[in-house]
C-alpha cells in the first residue's frame, strides 16, 4: 500500500487544482458587462496583460457562493451523520468503543471515584519540566499518580523530576522515540488501572490551567460513554513576532473546536485523558482493523502519533471531545528554522495517516479538511500572484475597488477571530501583509510535505529541545 500513501498528497492537490480550474474556466467563460472594456498592461516588456477594474458580474459572485456554501454544508451533514451512525453503532467487532455499546455494557456498575494517571513522556527537557509539574501539583483536582516517563535523557531531567517527588520510568532499549516511550510506559500502567482510573498524556513543555483535571473528571463522571478529553491549547508570552503569529493561529483553532461544540479534530499530545478501556481497545485492534504492531497502543511508525491515535479512536466509534475548561499553554517555536521542522512533521504525519487508513467514514472530515488546505494553498498563491503581476503589469497604481473589499473582509476577518488575544493579537490581524506572508509560509510548508511524501523521502522525527543555550532540532 506504500503507492497508496505516496499518492494522497498529490491526489488532494489535484483534486484542489481541478476545482480551481473550474471554476477559473466559469469565470473566463462568463460574457464582460456590456460596454466595459479589459485594459492591458506590459509585463517583463514582452507579456501584454489585460485586466479589468470592474467587479466580476453578479451571477459569477452567487455562483461562486453558493458553491461554497453548499459545499461546506454537505462536509458538515456528512459529518454530522457519520457521527450519529457511529454513537449508535451496535456492531462490537468494528466499533467496540461505539456510546451505545459502552452504555450497554457498563449499566449499573460502579467503577469507583474518577482518578488521574499523568504521563510525560521526557527527553532532555529539563528547560521545562519543572514548570510542567508545578502546574499539575497545583490541580484543584490533583493527580493520583505523576510519572515521568525518561526517554534517553542525558541532562538533568530526571534528577529534577525526583526532586519535585515524582514518580520516574526510564525507558529500555527505546528507539522509537515518544510513542516507543509511551507504549513501554502504558504496558506497565494500564493493567492495574479500573474503568475510572484514567491516564493523561501530556508533553513535557506544556503547562496545564488550575481547573483542567477538574474539568476532565467532571466530564468523565457525568458520560461513562466518554473515551478521550482533549486539551483546547494557546501559545505561550514571549518569542516576538513570529511568537505572535502562532498564538493568534492557536486562537482560532480555539474558535474553530468551540463552534463545533467540542467535537474533536485532534487528540492533542499537549494534553489529553483518556479512558483506559479506550487505549486497550486500540491496542487490541492494532495489526487487524487499525495499522501498527499488536498490543502496542502507539503506532510507532507514525510521525505524529497524537494524529494517528485520534483517527484510531474515531475508527472504533469512540466519544471525544475538547471542553472549554481544559485549556493547557504549550511552548511556540521561537525561530523560523524550528517552526518549519514542527509543521513539516505535522503536515507530513497528517497525510501519512490518512494513507495508512485511506478513505473510510471515521477520515472523511480528515480527508475534506487536507482539501481545503490544498485549495487554501492555490486560492492564496493566485491571489498574490495577481497581484504581483498587476504591480509589474502598469504603470500606474490602479484601485481595484473589489478587490479592495475582499481584502477589506479578510482583514475584518482576521482582526475578529483573534479578538480575545488582546490588543497585539488584534494589531496583527489588521497589519494584512504580515498574516498573508504567515499563511504563505505554512502553504510551502504544505507543498513541501506533499513533494517529500510523492517522493517518498525518508521523514525524520525532529525533535525540537528547549536548551540552556537556546532551541535545538533533533533528528
Amino acid at each position: 500500500m506504500r503507492w497508496l500513501q505516496r499518492s494522497v498528497g498529490l491526489a488532494i492537490l489535484g483534486t484542489a487544482t481541478l476545482g480551481a480550474v473550474l471554476l477559473w474556466v466559469g469565470v473566463a467563460a462568463s460574457d464582460p458587462d456590456p460596454g466595459q472594456r479589459p485594459q492591458q498592461g506590459l509585463l517583463f516588456g514582452v507579456w501584454r496583460v489585460f485586466y479589468d477594474t470592474a467587479m466580476p458580474s453578479g451571477r459569477v459572485l452567487v455562483a461562486a457562493a453558493g458553491v461554497g456554501l453548499l459545499l461546506a454544508a454537505a462536509v458538515a451533514a456528512l459529518e454530522r451523520r457519520i457521527t450519529n451512525r457511529a454513537r449508535r453503532s451496535e456492531n462490537p467487532h468494528r466499533t467496540p468503543l461505539a456510546p451505545k455499546l459502552v452504555m450497554a455494557q457498563t449499566r449499573g456498575e460502579y467503577a469507583g471515584p474518577v482518578t488521574v494517571t499523568v504521563l510525560i513522556p521526557a527527553h532532555n527537557e529539563e528547560a521545562a519540566i519543572g514548570a510542567t509539574l508545578r502546574s499539575l501539583l497545583a490541580q484543584s483536582v490533583p493527580p493520583a499518580r505523576i510519572v515521568v516517563v525518561a526517554d534517553n535523557c542525558t541532562d538533568q531531567t530526571v534528577p529534577l523530576a525526583r526532586a519535585v517527588g515524582v514518580d520516574i520510568f526510564e525507558t529500555v532499549g527505546n528507539t522509537k522515540k515518544k510513542a516507543g516511550a509511551l507504549n513501554q510506559a502504558l504496558r506497565e500502567v494500564l493493567p492495574g488501572q479500573g474503568d475510572n482510573d484514567l491516564v493523561m498524556v501530556m508533553d513535557a513543555d506544556t503547562t496545564l490551567d488550575q481547573g483542567f483535571l477538574a474539568g476532565a473528571a467532571r466530564r468523565m463522571t457525568e458520560d461513562r460513554a466518554l473515551m478521550a478529553v482533549g486539551g483546547l491549547f494557546y501559545g505561550e508570552e514571549g518569542a516576538g513576532l513570529i511568537g505572535q503569529f502562532q498564538r493568534n493561529e492557536y486562537i482560532r483553532y480555539q474558535r474553530e473546536l468551540k463552534r463545533r461544540r467540542g467535537r474533536v479534530f485532534v487528540l492533542t499530545g499537549t494534553a489529553s485523558v483518556f479512558r483506559p478501556r479506550a487505549l486497550r481497545a486500540v491496542a487490541a485492534e492494532r495489526g487487524e482493523t487499525l495499522p501498527g504492531v499488536p498490543g502496542d497502543v502507539y503506532d510507532t511508525i507514525a510521525l505524529t502519533e497524537d494524529n494517528e491515535l485520534t483517527m484510531a479512536l474515531k475508527s472504533l466509534g469512540a466519544l471525544m471531545i475538547s471542553p472549554p475548561e481544559c485549556t493547557v499553554v504549550t511552548e511556540v517555536m521561537p525561530s523560523w528554522g524550528a517552526l518549519w521542522a514542527q509543521r513539516l512533521r505535522w503536515q507530513r504525519g497528517a497525510l501519512e495517516n490518512l494513507g495508512a487508513y485511506g478513505m473510510r467514514p471515521s477520515t472523511f472530515r480528515n480527508w475534506m479538511q487536507q482539501l481545503g488546505i490544498g485549495y487554501g494553498v492555490i486560492a492564496l498563491s493566485a491571489y498574490v500572484l495577481l497581484i504581483l503581476m498587476m504591480v509589474l503589469a502598469t504603470a500606474n497604481w490602479v484601485w481595484f475597488p473589489f478587490w479592495l473589499g475582499v481584502g477589506g473582509v479578510f482583514v475584518v476577518e482576521r482582526v475578529v477571530t483573534v479578538w480575545r488575544g488582546g490588543w497585539r493579537a488584534r494589531l496583527l490581524g489588521l497589519s494584512l501583509f504580515p498574516e498573508l506572508f504567515y499563511a504563505m509560509f505554512l502553504n510551502v510548508v504544505y507543498v513541501k510535505g506533499v513533494w517529500d511524501l510523492s517522493l517518498a523521502r525518508q521523514a525524520s522525527w525532529k525533535h525540537v529541545v528547549q536548551t540552556r543555550e537556546g532551541i535545538e532540532v533533533e533528528r
